[in-house]
């Protein structure tokens, strides 16, 4: 089981890769914060896979659900600072 974790784990990097490559050389800036909130979430199912295979899925539920959250929020600012802008 904690092989399969690690595999998804590393799975989960390297598509992080690809969603920070759109990150950085998107098309728009719209498309930069889908692509950071993208990033943040992929963090948030890795923070939670640590937490099982360190057996302190507990902490780790509890780390998470703040990220996922200030995630959340900090897309929302974004997005509503750069709507202001146009």
């Amino acid at each position: 089981m904690i092989s399969f974790l690690y595999g998804i784990g590393i799975g989960l990097c390297i598509l992080t890769l690809f969603v920070l490559y759109r990150g950085i050389f998107g098309p728009g800036v719209f498309n930069r914060i889908a692509a950071i909130s993208a990033i943040g979430t992929k963090t948030l199912i890795l923070l939670l896979i640590m937490g099982f295979i360190y057996n302190r899925a507990d902490m780790f539920v509890d780390i998470s659900m703040v990220y996922a959250l200030l995630n959340f929020v900090g897309t929302l600012a974004a997005a509503k600072y750069l709507e202001m802008e146009k």
